[in-house]
């Protein structure tokens, strides 16, 4: 059995009840890697937590994929990814970007998805066939908008400097080419996406985390994403994400040129 738009309600409410009563307060700071910076706050932590035992406890034959907590059941026909604090650079810095991200796998296949902002009041929930937003503008179902010429497109990357090596000269390749691009939305990028309000998403260096909950936001609204090979997107790696499937094509030959 499937889990409802109710359950996910209540995934992304457990999460908002760790993450917001935390956000702006100057919180504590951890380093997860020791030659750069990886930040986690206990409200990553914490948040995990909560989702994670919603789901042992009314779906305890799934697995479930964790940033913070590891991983269980990998193996099995369903397994939940989450992201508790996607963004957690923008959650430490008091910029209101990074949002809670959920997705569940069907046989590798990420089928339902995500993405909760707490602070701006905004979800955005994919339920296997279309793509809902809840928010300040009232309740919708979302699509993504035509934009099938480089030239017109609006990008955004959290980072250039995410770009290594070759990656880098890429990524400029597409950039250059573009109408506007912008930096350092993470995961709300991605949202702003399926709405319908920009026209490209590029990323470097993605866990499968980072992107789960976003696969079905994207493509339930019309969108295409996958990784820079033009595979699927779910393990993460290089990504693009497109609202015209045109563009997508396009840009594919640009990053492979």
């Amino acid at each position: 059995m499937l889990p409802d738009r109710e359950f996910f309600d209540r995934l992304a409410d457990a999460a908002r009840a760790e993450t917001l009563p935390r956000f702006r307060t100057g919180i504590s700071v951890a380093n997860k890697e020791a030659a750069s910076f990886d930040p986690v706050t206990e409200g990553d932590q914490a948040a995990e937590t909560a989702i994670r035992a919603l789901i042992e406890r009314e779906f305890p034959g799934h697995g479930i994929l964790g940033e913070e907590h590891g991983s269980v059941g990998l193996d099995r026909e369903f397994v939940w990814v989450i992201d508790p604090i996607d963004g957690t650079r923008a959650f430490i810095s008091g910029l209101p970007v990074w949002g809670t991200l959920v997705g569940l796998y069907r046989n590798g296949e990420a089928i339902m998805g995500l993405m909760d902002q707490p602070f701006t009041g905004e979800r955005y929930f994919a339920d296997g066939a279309r793509t809902m937003y809840r928010g300040p503008e009232g309740e919708k179902t979302l699509a993504t908008r035509t934009c099938a010429d480089i030239s017109d497109a609006i990008m955004f990357t959290t980072s250039p400097h995410l770009y290594p090596g070759d990656l880098k000269r890429r990524f400029e390749t597409v950039e250059s080419k573009v109408r506007l691009s912008r930096y350092g939305c993470d995961c709300y990028a991605f949202a702003l996406l399926a709405g319908g309000h920009v026209d490209l998403v590029i990323e470097a260096g993605l866990k499968p985390y980072d992107v789960a909950g976003l696969i079905p936001l994207i493509e339930q609204a019309g969108g295409v994403i996958t990784n820079w090979d033009g595979g699927p997107a779910e393990m993460g790696g290089e990504i693009l994400a497109a609202g015209d499937p045109t563009l997508h094509e396009k840009t594919l030959a640009f990053l492979n040129s």
